[in-house]
């Protein structure tokens, strides 16, 4: 995966719970179409996290708590999005908390429950903010597909889920993984 949207892990519970953190910057450049200003209707730019990538971030987190679960052995997919409900928008100087638990993992998947939270750093006072849930659910590929698998489509043998981003997001933050 070449897009990682979140930027470390701070909590692994292995089995159970994995919390990581997406510090939202003015230098990505998704924000800026992300509502770009429109002077002709005098609408100045209101740069915002899109609410796909706040929830391609949580399935990164729990995806990494379920592949974690299993030693990375598994090539872990999402396989489905539950639930997703955002209240509230991440600005640039905001810092976005996942917070991924395993419901039920079994040799065909897993579902996790996912709770976001905000910190607004101009803002300290207030902590994290609620700013939504976001439930998936996971397939492990291998087992479900079994290898060529139904659709007739032939998966490398390599895990091409946790590849070397991933790897790097985990070893940055102090999570040790397999060889």
């Amino acid at each position: 995966m070449r897009w990682m949207w979140i930027d470390r892990v701070v909590e692994l519970v292995p089995a159970r719970k994995l919390v990581a953190i997406k510090n939202v910057s003015l230098a990505e450049e998704h924000l800026h179409d992300h509502f770009a200003a429109d002077p002709a209707r005098g609408l100045a730019a209101l740069p915002v996290m899109p609410a796909s990538l706040v929830i391609e971030g949580m399935a990164q987190s729990a995806g990494i708590l379920v592949g974690h679960a299993e030693h990375f052995k598994q090539k872990v997919i999402l396989a489905k999005i539950s639930r997703a409900e955002l209240a509230r928008d991440a600005g640039p100087g905001c810092t976005i908390r996942h917070t991924a638990t395993i419901e039920r993992l079994d040799a065909q998947g897993a579902s996790t429950r996912g709770v976001i939270e905000l910190f607004d750093h101009a803002h300290p006072e207030l902590g994290y903010q609620p700013m939504g849930t976001i439930d998936l659910m996971f397939s492990h590929l291998d087992n479900n597909q079994g290898g060529a698998g139904r659709s007739g489509e032939a998966f490398p043998e390599h895990n091409f889920v946790f590849g070397e981003g991933f790897k790097t997001l985990l070893r940055t933050s102090g999570v040790a993984i397999p060889d």
